[in-house]
């Protein structure tokens, strides 16, 4: 099945059924953003060319660019936004190198990395689904927030689905999809209020606080500035290399976790003088730093075309249609986890970064809830065909708004330059565990900022979300944290004479949870 994807300007009606004919297309998507009546009368000719073709037509009813954006109304204009999108995508770019880094096992021995997708596949499918997920965000959306696999969740899927429960990555990105399905689906009902209401404020903000814990010690193991122990399970790794009979695998260690350090402190700099891409170029000068001391091998060179995504594109689809691999205890605790930190974490960063641009309605809900929403979940089911985790709405996009972002054009600049970065996948040979520690342990530290909204003074909010926080790091599994702290919540809550209080759904997912922990954990 082919697909014409065009957007026609000044072009021939009469024209388009020729054209149709001759590249062979079923499909023919057309994108409509200057003024006219075009959409319907193609769609007029375009049909009758062909009993097998089906046109959709995506129009803007005859609006331009700056009517359809509100550019007036938002007292905005390109200039700005363009800025915005270019400052946006530069705070995000570092997804690119890490998210890759993360899914194809990269920090893991050999005999373990033959069981995750390639490298470059991944690459390919990070940049392609944050292209489709931002530009979906601005168009549909019109909201000045990019998209891209989101942090935790790649994690989640690399260290607790694949490593940890033993399930191939094929099938884990079959639990991306489905999950994702689902929340689209939420996202056009009127059940997503209803979940929101479900889940506990304290666990949801345990959740994104035990991912950060989490994250920031996958940094710290990949950097070697935390490594394993005998006596103690964990210690501080070597930071010196002056004393004698240092082996030289202790020696190189030693010096990219300090080179690490160096990543970190000139991150933590950055960021708290308010570089808007701070991540990013805390990655760049670490990598630099990193060559000039021969830590960082230089790249052979700096564009190529993009890496074949043959590996990763379309390897759902072999689970997705059996059964007996989707409908299994072990792959519902899989999406209910997916789904669970994707929809709140998608609906957080919405509602985050669109109060910041002062976009909210007066009753505090999101303009178009359903169409932004709707374009988050669209946006993980592109990425989990292309062969990426879980894509989600960013907190970084802030950096855009903080520049002056107000519109969706935003987002389409922020998408347009994902695309490009295609082609510069060969700067990616200057990716170390070194370089991506620092982008780790201060995503970490971002997450972990959660802490501070749990009830702390209330103990039946409190043990619950702090055995969420814990568990994940120290049992490396955000799906053991999650599990745990759904599994005590309710039983706190009756042993406390508040049964009442806590939601028919946290009772479903108690059992759900439990059977978990009996019947299939190892």
């Amino acid at each position: 099945m082919r697909i014409w994807l065009k957007s026609f300007y000044g072009v021939a009606i009469n024209d388009l059924a020729t054209n149709k004919m001759s590249t062979g297309c079923e499909f023919v998507i057309i994108f409509e953003i200057v003024p006219g009546v075009f959409c319907e009368e193609a769609r007029r000719i375009l049909i009758a060319s062909g009993p097998f073709f089906i046109a959709t037509t995506i129009s803007m009813g005859g609006l331009t660019v700056r009517k359809y954006f509100e550019f007036d109304k938002l007292g905005t204009n390109y200039r700005r936004e363009t800025i915005a999108g270019i400052t946006t995508f530069l705070a995000m770019a570092y997804i690119l190198a890490v998210n890759p880094f993360i899914l194809s096992g990269a920090d893991l021995p050999p005999d373990l990395k033959a069981n995750y997708p390639e490298f470059g596949a991944v690459f390919t499918a990070t940049a392609l689904a944050a292209a489709i997920g931002t530009l979906l965000m601005g168009i549909l959306g019109r909201l000045p927030i990019g998209q891209a696999p989101g942090m935790g969740l790649n994690a989640f899927f690399t260290y607790t689905v694949v490593l940890t429960m033993h399930i191939p990555w094929q099938q884990a990105l079959a639990g991306v999809f489905v999950s994702c399905t689902i929340f689209l689906i939420l996202s056009l009902t009127g059940v997503r209020e209803a979940i929101i209401k479900a889940i506990p404020k304290g666990l949801k903000y345990a959740v994104s606080a035990g991912i950060g814990l989490f994250i920031a010690f996958i940094g710290l193991k990949n950097a070697g500035i935390v490594v394993a122990n005998d006596a103690t399970f964990v210690a501080l790794g070597h930071l010196t290399f002056y004393h004698e009979g240092m082996k030289p695998e202790d020696v190189l260690a030693a010096k990219n976790a300090l080179l690490a350090i160096f990543g970190l402190i000139v991150t933590v700099v950055l960021l708290s003088r308010k570089v808007n891409s701070g991540i990013f170029i805390g990655m760049v000068v670490t990598a630099v730093v990193g060559m000039i001391f021969g830590l960082v091998s230089l790249p052979e060179q700096v564009v190529s075309a993009p890496p074949s995504l043959a590996p990763t594109f379309g390897a759902a689809f072999q689970y997705l249609g059996d059964p007996s691999a989707l409908f299994t205890v072990n792959m519902l605790i899989v999406v209910l986890t997916f789904l669970f930190v994707d929809f709140f974490d998608a609906t957080g960063t919405l509602l985050g970064v669109a109060s910041q641009a002062g976009l909210l309605k007066e009753d505090g809900n999101l303009p178009r809830p359903g169409k932004a929403l709707a374009s988050d979940a669209i946006a993980g089911m592109a990425g989990a065909v292309l062969g990426t985790s879980t894509t989600t709405a960013y907190v970084e996009s802030t950096a855009g708004v903080a520049a002056g972002g107000r519109s969706g054009f935003t987002a389409i600049v922020t998408g347009v330059l994902f695309l490009l970065a295609l082609f510069f996948s060969p700067l990616l040979a200057i990716v170390t565990p070194a370089v991506t520690a620092p982008a780790l342990i201060i995503v970490g530290v971002l997450m972990a900022s959660h802490i501070a909204h749990v009830a702390w003074n209330d103990l039946d909010e409190a043990f619950p979300a702090f055995l969420t926080i814990l568990l994940m790091p120290l049992t490396y599994s955000i799906a053991t944290g999650i599990a745990t702290g759904f599994i005590v919540y309710p039983v706190m809550k009756l042993l406390k004479g508040k049964g009442r209080e806590v939601h028919p759904a946290m009772y479903v997912l108690f059992f759900v949870f439990l059977a978990y922990f009996i019947w299939l954990r190892e």
